[in-house]
């Protein structure tokens, strides 16, 4: 009773501030909307006259952004789900701003010394203030105690930040349960599995240690890279609320003519950002999946360097296949190819005629090849391929949906780098590379080997399968396949087992019909 009180108190707070934003229901709408929930948003204080001029879709982002942390999150979740909020707002969602004022460095230095279980002094000779603050955790410059001491950025939770997610979590879920209970539009667009999501990705960032762990991963993948590298994780200083790395000292990518100052042309650097990012993609399945402007710097040496791996995305082999192949297919305007990607995955029924469905890529592809360098997106093609492919009854893909969400934003990176920049002239060389080391010849050798090592590790048991057969078929002649006792016994203990647990689940049940009928009772 007292949750449900208390995500009610959360839900009508949060239905307010939305208000007054006129973000809950946007005038916009007013027009398809009935009486009811016109009176609705006056009650909750709506003011259209502040909404003037501003898109539906930014006043959304700016109400989740006063709401705080958990808000700030699910905004991010939501502009992954375009068919859950319309195209214009997932869009306006992925400017969401993760930025709050840092918490004193006198409480961070206490959180630090409660995580590792040392003094500071022991740890670190200096300790800054924070040079930068988001809705999870805040980052201080700081110099460790080693013999040769390094610079490091120390990553610190926010304060209870935990129990304060669980707070906002609980609300959401509450709130999806009874939109599910209520509406078969809600039943239908899974509110309950966009919360469930959310709430796995917030659990994986409150774990400091998982995103340390990504960081590693991600460095060791990219070591051989000569154009990209990932600060180096100091693990003695890393804990579930704080997190050590190497200092990075670079000029950020937000600013392309102190790069030029620095010696480095933006221009080449917009290549390596798309090139590092399909090479994680699509040759090691892992990816940085928050490669904005402020994660992204380029050292003396004219590498980029990522920062900030909270959030990472994944493709099995299966899903970098039907990856590479569908941009290859795009890239030679081979529709009919593409279409065949796409049923040879299972992804499209079959139901649906094949040239049907290339025409349908087909209308996507060529006005695409049709526009100048600069107009072209690839994240804009995957985009439209996800909607096509809907029409078709492809079910969303969340793996393709993180990493066209994520395209879209090293596209934006690259072009304010260089307004000319060509994605697909940047792009082929990897996909092309990844399709003769996976698709191509050797790869084909490659699978070959390791049937023909499989196989022959098969034969190796074939003597021992010939004989069981033999002694089955001795068996099944002389009346009937017998066991050993022991076997025979343990059986016996299992079906035993079977019957206690089904009398316990039938006592059980006749339990919570007493409770349900006594309830019954009481109300009447």
């Amino acid at each position: 009773m007292f949750r449900a009180l208390s995500n009610i108190r959360r839900l009508v707070h949060a239905a307010r501030v939305l208000a007054a934003h006129d973000a809950l229901v946007p005038h916009e709408y007013l027009g398809t909307m009935p009486f009811s929930v016109r009176v609705m948003r006056r009650v909750l204080g709506t003011r259209e006259t502040d909404a003037e001029g501003v898109a539906a879709g930014v006043r959304l982002s700016r109400a989740l952004e006063s709401l705080g942390p958990a808000y700030i999150k699910l905004g991010q979740v939501l502009a992954t789900r375009p068919d859950l909020i319309g195209e214009d707002v997932a869009l306006a969602l992925e400017t969401l701003q993760d930025r709050l004022p840092p918490f004193p460095t006198a409480v961070a230095e206490a959180e630090v010394e409660a995580a590792l279980r040392k003094p500071l002094p022991d740890l670190f000779s200096s300790f800054g203030d924070a040079v930068a603050a988001a809705s999870i955790a805040q980052v201080h410059e700081a110099q460790t105690t080693d013999d040769s001491a390094r610079r490091v950025a120390v990553k610190v939770l926010r304060p209870s930040i935990e129990q304060q997610f669980a707070e906002d979590l609980s609300a959401f879920a509450f709130a999806a349960k009874l939109a599910e209970r209520f509406s078969a539009e809600a039943r239908r667009l899974r509110l309950s599995a966009v919360v469930d999501t959310l709430a796995t990705s917030v659990a994986l960032e409150l774990d400091l240690r998982m995103e340390a762990a990504a960081a590693s991963e991600l460095r060791e993948n990219t070591k051989t890279d000569e154009d990209f590298r990932v600060p180096d994780v100091d693990w003695d200083r890393t804990a579930e609320r704080v997190m050590t790395a190497e200092w990075i000292d670079g000029v950020s990518v937000r600013d392309p003519a102190a790069l030029a100052a620095a010696g480095h042309h933006p221009g080449r650097i917009a290549v390596v950002v798309v090139r590092s990012f399909l090479a994680q993609a699509l040759r090691d399945g892992f990816f940085h999946a928050d490669m904005h402007q402020g994660n992204l710097f380029v050292d003396a040496d004219g590498r980029l360097v990522a920062v900030d791996f909270g959030i990472m995305g994944r493709l099995d082999p299966d899903m970098r296949r039907f990856l590479a192949e569908t941009l290859n297919g795009f890239l030679n305007r081979d529709y009919m190819r593409v279409a065949q990607v796409h049923y040879d995955a299972g992804f499209v029924p079959r139901t649906h005629p094949i040239e049907t469905f290339a025409q349908a890529l087909r209308a996507i592809g060529e006005p695409i090849f049709g526009r100048s360098a600069q107009d072209m997106s690839m994240g804009r093609l995957l985009q439209q391929l996800f909607e096509t492919t809907r029409r078709f009854d492809m079910a969303l893909q969340p793996q393709l949906v993180l990493l066209q969400k994520t395209m879209m934003v090293v596209e934006g990176v690259a072009r304010a780098l260089d307004p000319e920049f060509d994605i697909w002239a940047a792009s082929r060389p990897v996909v092309e590379r990844w399709m003769v080391q996976s698709v191509g010849p050797e790869a084909r050798l490659r699978d070959a080997a390791e049937g023909i090592e499989a196989l022959s590790r098969a034969a190796q048991h074939l003597p021992q399968l010939l004989r069981d057969a033999e002694s089955i078929s001795q068996m099944l002649a002389e009346g009937g396949l017998r066991l050993h006792p022991e076997t025979m016994r343990h059986f016996a203990e299992v079906q035993i087992r079977r019957a206690k647990h089904i009398r316990i689940a039938i006592w059980l049940a006749a339990a919570a019909l007493a409770l349900l009928a006594i309830s019954a009772l009481l109300i009447r």
